[in-house]
């Protein structure tokens, strides 16, 4: 039995996550931090970044980086380890998913998504790896998604992402084993960020919280566990789906609402809250409802 590669003590080590100004990114700031982490926020958006920072105390910074510029990713880096301390742990969570038709998709959009969730992830895991070599180990973390080991109506760009991150992380245990650099894959269902604002709950998952998925995430840094599913019932889905004949399975999924559950709140005021907060064109946010903004999966 392979002997699991794990951080063990988060304590006084440099842990960096992108995306972790709102939603699961700031759970798992917060959670890291409350381990002994120095925690650097990255985010598109760097006032929230830094005032998410501010919100933890000490050893806490946060700034704003585009993750698909890689000159740019690069100086972060170099100022969070000149700020904080040699690199140790680098979580892969920024990203944003666009509900649409495949056909009707805005081709702009769909290049986005595959630059910040696919692209960004390959160039930021690189360049943590070969600190992290240098620095004697790590752990990176790539968060994907349910929706990177199960095809679902309405979100075929984000799939084929999260598919990749899946991929990449797979490909990257193997390759840097023996390296003292350890990966996990963070695979959510449903969690409640505005990543799924406007679409209907549904009896084929349960919605967890972001803080769920971070104590998951923390754990599995600890533990130098590859595979992070949440909820706990994800796995025998992704089981179902890989032994199961597939035209059974299509209609387990039609049964159980997942043939509409994206598509279903695509158009939905909620979710051009969300669309108008990522850029989508012409989308206009509601000026009369309450929405959170949490940073997407």
């Amino acid at each position: 039995m392979t002997k699991r590669q794990g951080l063990r003590d988060l304590d006084g080590r440099t842990v960096v996550v992108t995306g972790g100004a709102r939603g699961i990114g700031a759970a798992i700031a917060t959670r890291m931090h409350e381990r002994g982490a120095k925690v650097a926020i990255a985010d598109i958006d760097g006032e929230q970044a830094a005032l998410t920072a501010a919100g933890l105390g000490d050893d806490a910074i946060g700034r704003s980086v585009d993750v698909t510029d890689r000159a740019a990713f690069a100086a972060f880096l170099d100022d969070v380890e000149a700020t904080l301390g040699p690199l140790a742990v680098l979580v892969n969570n920024a990203g944003f998913m666009v509900v649409d038709s495949f056909l009707d998709e805005d081709p702009d959009r769909a290049d986005l998504q595959i630059a910040l969730n696919l692209t960004a992830v390959v160039h930021g895991a690189r360049e943590g790896a070969r600190r992290m070599k240098a620095n004697g180990g790590g752990h990176i973390v790539n968060v994907a998604s349910a929706a990177g080991r199960m095809g679902f109506v309405g979100v075929s760009t984000y799939c084929a992402t999260k598919f990749g991150v899946h991929g990449l992380s797979e490909a990257l245990r193997r390759e840097l084993h023996g390296t003292g650099i350890s990966v996990s894959c963070v695979m959510p269902g449903l969690v409640d960020t505005e990543l799924i604002s406007g679409l209907d709950k549904t009896r084929l998952l349960p919605t967890v919280t972001p803080d769920y998925v971070a104590v998951r995430v923390v754990r599995a840094v600890e533990r130098g566990r590859f595979a992070v599913f949440t909820p706990r019932i994800m796995p025998l889905f992704v089981a179902s789906n890989a032994i199961v004949p597939i035209g059974v399975m299509d209609r387990l999924m039609r049964l159980l609402g997942g043939d509409t559950l994206m598509l279903g709140g695509a158009h939905s005021p909620g979710r051009r809250a969300y669309d108008a907060r990522t850029g989508e064109p012409g989308a206009v946010a509601p000026v009369d409802e309450d929405v959170t903004a949490q940073q997407p999966v």
